[in-house]
């Protein structure tokens, strides 16, 4: 019955997930209520939300555009259901754009299998890659992804090698720009903000730990799967496959590295994975496979969610 509310894309779906999400997002602001009186932080809340919204349309847009689903709702949904393990997300305004920025960047090297205007994806998404980084440092790492998807697609042409340098010196000459305009040192910003840690000992409440620990298991099984159905996927998606399993892969690197450690940095992963739930649910399979599948993972991201509130 769930898998049948979400196998087609309707205007019906979108809704049902844009007011579950807004519903998640309000009960976990109405928790402490004096952002409420301050104009700045209501209009900050509301852009965190516009943010997040304009993410998940954006994942959906990638695997709809790119023939990576069957014309389903199921991307949004994920999605949706993902963000509920890590509800601290819809708070921290700078992870929000990072993984924006990050996601316009993904769009451009997924849609590159077309070899269309292949210059101005690499040029767009190493750009959007490096405005990302500024709002977290490590955010920097999906550059590898532009290296792949240039390995995969058009690495005959030296130039498509330089565009990411270029886009690194426009976004480095903007900064400087900016910071000069606002009095800061470049130095003291990349000294704060270049700086790793490995530990993971940084839960709060075991409650913390459990929606880390659920959702790791839920990724590996997603991961797993993609891994095994590759092989059966259409030769001419491999390729778009293979980036955003490794756009998953660098999320978790930047999580694992990343100094100011906390779930919400998973948030990078989000997007990988829901495309790969996506892949695994629309494999065909039993129905009671598919339902419990699904089911489970939506009991799973209620529980954490309303653990940790």
């Amino acid at each position: 019955m769930i898998t049948s509310v979400f196998k087609k894309s309707t205007p019906l779906n979108f809704s049902l997930v844009v007011i579950l999400m807004l519903v998640f997002f309000l009960l976990f602001q109405f928790q402490e209520v004096s952002w409420m009186v301050s104009g700045i932080f209501i209009c900050q809340k509301a852009g965190i939300f516009t943010v997040l919204l304009a993410s998940v349309f954006i994942t959906n847009f990638v695997v709809k555009k790119n023939g990576l689903s069957k014309d389903s709702s199921y991307t949004i949904f994920f999605y949706l259901l993902f963000l509920l393990f890590f509800p601290m997300v819809f708070n921290d305004w700078k992870l929000v754009l990072a993984n924006f920025f990050i996601l316009l960047a993904l769009r451009r090297l997924i849609s590159l299998q077309s070899l269309k205007a292949s210059k101005e994806k690499i040029f767009d998404a190493s750009l959007w890659i490096f405005i990302a980084s500024l709002f977290h440092f490590w955010c920097i790492l999906f550059i590898i992804l532009v290296f792949i998807s240039i390995l995969f697609h058009v690495s005959r042409d030296y130039r498509n090698w330089v565009l990411p340098f270029i886009a690194f010196f426009v976004v480095g000459i903007i900064f400087l720009l900016f910071s000069i305009y606002v009095n800061t040192s470049i130095l003291d910003y990349y000294n704060q903000n270049i700086v790793t840690n490995f530990q993971i000992n940084y839960f709060t409440s075991n409650y913390q730990n459990a929606a880390f620990s659920i959702y790791l298991t839920v990724a590996l099984f997603f991961v797993v799967s993609m891994f095994a159905s590759l092989s059966n996927k259409q030769q001419l998606l491999h390729t778009s496959y293979k980036k955003i399993i490794a756009s998953f892969f660098i999320g978790i690197v930047i999580f694992a590295i990343s100094a100011n450690k906390s779930n919400d940095l998973l948030l990078f992963t989000f997007a990988p994975l829901a495309m790969m739930a996506t892949s695994h649910i629309e494999i065909a399979q039993q129905k009671i496979k598919q339902e419990l599948v699904l089911g489970v993972l939506i009991l799973c991201s209620i529980v954490t969610f309303y653990l940790q509130l």
